[in-house]
Formats: C-alpha cells, sequence, structure tokens
C-alpha cells in the first residue's frame, strides 16, 4: 500500500527540494550523507541547548557578564548541524540565527529573566524543528529525491534563475546574522554574475518583468537592508522577489519548449 503524507509533510518536502542551497563555501561532506549523521546532528542540537541553558542560567545567577551572552553563536557555528540546515532548508536557519539574537540581545539589554527564558524558548523550538526537517531531508536524500549538494553554478537560464532565488534566501540568512553589509555583498554579486547573464534573453520575453526585478535587487531590497528594516520585512520582499523569479523562468521554459517544437 503506498505511503501516505500529511499536507503540511508534502509541503515541507516540496520546500526542501525547492530551496536546497547551492554552498558557497567548505560545507563538509556530511551535507551529502544526512542519513549517517542524524545521530550526530540530534547530539549537537541536544548540546547547543544546553551550552544555551548554561548562559541563561549563568545569567540569572551571576549577571549579564558572566553570562557571556555573544557566546551562543560561537557555540552555533561549532556544531555540523549548522551547514546541515543551512545547505537543505535556508529559513529555517535564518530563524535560528533569530532565534540566537534573541537570547543574546535579551541578556546583553538587562531583560528580566522571564523576558529571557521566553527567548531561550522559542529557539529551542526552532532546533528541534530544525532537526526534524534536516531528520526528513535524510529521508528523501536516501530515496535519491534530493539534488547533491554541489559548488559548480548552473547553466541554463532557467536553472540560473532557481540559483538567483537561492542566493536570495542567503542575503536573508546573512541579514539575520545581522550581517548586513555581507547581505547587500550578496545582492550585488548575484545580480551582477547571475541575473544579468540570463537579462537580455529574458528581456526579450517580458521587459516589465525584467525592469521590475532590476528596482528589487538595486533598489528596494538593498535599501530596505540599509534602511534596518525588520527581518520579516525583508523576508516579504524576498519572497516577492522570487514569486516574479518563479514567473520568469516560466517564460524561459515555455520559451525552450516553442524553440523546440520549431526544429
Amino acid at each position: 500500500m503506498p505511503r501516505r503524507f500529511s499536507p503540511g509533510i508534502l509541503l515541507l518536502v516540496v520546500c526542501l527540494g525547492l530551496q536546497q542551497a547551492q554552498a558557497d563555501g567548505p560545507v563538509g561532506d556530511h551535507v551529502n550523507d544526512l542519513k549517517g549523521h542524524v545521530d550526530e546532528y540530534t547530539s549537537e542540537v541536544a548540546w547547543l541547548i544546553g551550552k544555551v541553558d548554561g548562559i541563561v542560567s549563568r545569567y540569572a545567577e551571576d549577571g549579564r557578564e558572566a553570562a557571556t551572552p555573544a557566546a551562543v553563536i560561537d557555540h552555533w557555528e561549532a556544531v555540523k548541524f549548522h551547514s546541515a540546515i543551512e545547505s537543505n532548508y535556508v529559513p529555517l536557519y535564518a530563524s535560528i540565527w533569530q532565534g540566537l539574537f534573541g537570547v543574546r540581545q535579551a541578556i546583553e539589554a538587562g531583560q528580566p529573566l522571564d523576558v529571557v527564558r521566553a527567548e531561550q524558548t522559542k529557539l529551542e523550538q526552532t532546533l528541534w524543528q530544525a532537526l526534524g526537517s534536516v531528520k526528513l531531508a535524510a529521508q528523501y536524500q536516501s530515496q535519491g529525491l534530493l539534488e547533491e549538494v554541489q559548488t559548480r553554478q548552473a547553466t541554463r537560464p532557467a536553472a540560473i534563475l532557481v540559483e538567483v532565488g537561492q542566493k536570495l534566501d542567503r542575503v536573508l540568512a546573512k541579514y539575520a546574522e545581522r550581517l548586513a553589509d555581507e547581505a547587500i555583498g550578496i545582492i550585488q554579486e548575484t545580480y551582477v554574475s547571475r541575473f544579468e547573464s540570463v537579462e537580455a534573453e529574458l528581456k526579450a520575453l517580458d521587459a516589465d518583468l525584467v525592469e521590475n526585478l532590476e528596482i528589487d535587487f538595486n533598489v528596494i531590497l538593498p535599501k530596505a537592508i540599509e534602511a534596518g528594516a525588520s527581518v520579516d520585512e525583508v523576508r516579504e520582499i524576498i519572497l516577492a522577489m522570487q514569486a516574479k523569479l518563479d514567473t520568469a523562468r516560466s517564460r524561459l521554459k515555455d520559451a525552450e519548449r516553442d524553440r523546440a517544437e520549431t526544429m
């Protein structure tokens, strides 16, 4: 009997397939063998949660300086799970960064303990959710349903636009990390080296769409980041851009099909 999945699980599987990120640097071979590292990831999440709890407990007992809240970032970057979720589901990766900074900033601002604990709880929930996503990705990866994480760039125009959309997810992740300059750098590099490579072909199909995306890349998105917009506001801009990129991909694929039919 065929296995049935709930609509929520099916949606997550689709997201994992669509948003699997192109790595922009060494991420470790483990990301292409998720199933073989699930136990390790689980231990790392538990370890990280314990480390954050220790920081919050020191804050409760000895105050802000003793807590060393900046260490939450060091602990997160030390675990392999960091690149496992980054390579497979960037939106949750960004949410983890928001949670880490939520705890850190609450302590640095001297917030009451119940406020800090609330931020800690949100972070823990996001980490467990992320672990669940990686476990699901591991299942589908083992069935050959996810592409291998790789560093090579796409060459076909429609595939390049998929890569551009993935780069926008990384913009959001970097902005959530409070790395606005890096986020803007990714926008600029993506526009110049990737989007512009398909711009002429796409302009012949839908000049208005190209103009809208040019404004998004060069004005709306960078200006929002420079102005210190909230992560949610930046996410909405990026989601709108990704919808336009999906439309652009459809235009390109239709043109490819038309050319094939006339040959």
